[in-house]
């Protein structure tokens, strides 16, 4: 039989291994939630990545230019009002000179452009000349015809310019998704107002309709946007402020989604095409996207 020490030193060995033994279980329990943890993050993360990699998400936006990303209208506009003071003091039309703008304006609004059929200048200057001829009477007057349309197209590319702001929103889209400009018009038309406002680098792709067979909203300008990019018409959204061919066009083609610019909050036809989103400023559009994600993601 063990002699009293012994019992209380055998008693104390067990009680620092019981001691030890629950340091063990507790670190052990503690390794076990951190691996736990990690899991849980890294699922999250990959899940994140996956979302972000994945076909549900949204993965490229089209934009349109005019009127989209710059104030078409608006230098236009500031267009008119030069060429309005050039008549006024070089040429003393002091009543007739806005007459020929508005006109002129009209005219330009109904112009019809085949890439084929004849130059940009020739088919801007004939408004021009038309409507001094209508106002003035007399010969054609091709030459200040000429000076009113250069005039007007040099003032209007000088105000379109990208904010800030829209250039802030740009540069953190891309971070995300694939951007693509798609813009009808003439090439060189075009060309001169991306030149003017510098929003090239902000995209992966630039498509005008004057360089396609086809514009906008014919669905194979469209598909050959999502070809450029490598994507698939259900990974795209379309953004513009035309809803004849913006939308339709993005309808047609099965994009994943449609967002009208309605800056003015017109009223569309019952006949019209019924974008799936509407918003005043192209600024509201991540929210739009994430919208966009975020009901695909509980749909799915």
């Amino acid at each position: 039989m063990l002699a009293g020490p012994t019992l209380v030193l055998i008693w104390q060995y067990v009680q620092i291994a019981n001691h030890y033994v629950v340091r063990l279980k507790l670190i052990k329990t503690l390794l076990m939630k951190l691996k736990d943890n990690k899991r849980l993050l890294d699922c999250e993360r990959e899940d994140a990545l996956g979302w972000r990699n994945g076909l549900n998400r949204v993965r490229a936006v089209f934009f349109d230019l005019d009127n989209t990303l710059i104030h078409t209208a608006a230098a236009s506009r500031r267009g008119m009002l030069e060429v309005i003071k050039l008549l006024q003091s070089k040429y003393h039309y002091k009543v007739e000179a806005k007459t020929i703008c508005d006109k002129a304006q009209v005219k330009l609004s109904k112009e019809c452009f085949h890439p084929s059929s004849t130059c940009i200048t020739d088919l801007r200057t004939l408004p021009w000349e038309e409507a001094i001829l209508e106002t003035k009477g007399g010969a054609a007057n091709r030459k200040l015809a000429e000076e009113c349309y250069f005039l007007w197209k040099s003032t209007r590319l000088q105000h379109m310019i990208l904010a800030e702001d829209v250039k802030a929103m740009l540069t953190e889209l891309r971070k995300e998704v694939r951007l693509l400009l798609l813009t009808n018009g003439d090439r060189q038309t075009q060309r001169e107002k991306i030149e003017a406002c510098a929003c090239q680098s902000y995209f992966d792709a630039i498509v005008i309709g004057g360089e396609q067979k086809e514009e906008k909203p014919a669905h194979s300008i469209f598909y050959h946007s999502c070809d450029l990019l490598g994507l698939q018409p259900g990974d795209c959204v379309m953004v513009g402020d035309t809803l004849e061919t913006d939308i339709q066009g993005g309808l047609k083609a099965g994009l994943k989604a449609t967002v009208w610019i309605n800056k003015n909050g017109i009223m569309p036809l019952k006949s019209s095409p019924m974008p799936h989103y509407i918003v005043s400023s192209v600024l509201e559009l991540p929210a739009v996207l994430q919208s966009i994600d975020c009901t695909v993601s509980r749909s799915t």
